[in-house]
């Protein structure tokens, strides 16, 4: 598969990439089919030559630009990239606000109305419950249904 893309030539410090079309799986420094033009970033105000009829030819060629020529590509007037350019990924904020955690949020169901409270004059104080029997009965109980139903069985 055909890709065009930045080639990194010049010094420490002072990039300058060749536009070139090459084979994917060549190296970054390998063998490449074609120079389309060249990109000077550190220049003031930045260079960029590329003969964009040859990068329409390759592309037609079946040639896919990467994410970064096809922004340089567009800024510098050729249309219909916008399909190579791939979107950034927004991070997640640390601290969301009320709104956005809102906006999330499923909407809540309305809670079914409760009925009005007694004033709290005519409150009284509830009598403490009486103590339930203690846990020791019942086991006795399932003791003694269990030897009848060994009685039964025998």
């Amino acid at each position: 598969m055909l890709r065009i893309r930045l080639q990194r030539t010049g010094n420490k410090n002072n990039p300058t990439y060749r536009i070139v079309v090459a084979d994917k799986r060549n190296a970054a420094k390998g063998k490449f089919n074609e120079i389309i033009g060249h990109y000077l970033p550190t220049r003031e105000p930045t260079v960029f030559e590329c003969d964009t009829e040859r990068a329409a030819h390759w592309m037609a060629l079946g040639a896919v630009p990467t994410d970064t020529m096809a922004r340089l590509l567009s800024n510098s007037g050729v249309k219909g990239l916008e399909k190579y350019i791939e979107r950034y990924a927004k991070q997640k904020k640390k601290n969301p606000s009320e709104e956005e955690i809102a906006a999330a949020a499923p909407a809540p169901e309305p809670a079914p109305e409760a009925p009005a409270e007694a004033p709290a004059e005519e409150v009284k104080e509830e009598a403490p419950a009486p103590e339930e029997k203690p846990a020791e009965e019942a086991p006795k109980e399932d003791a003694k249904e269990e030897d009848d139903k060994k009685e039964g069985d025998a």
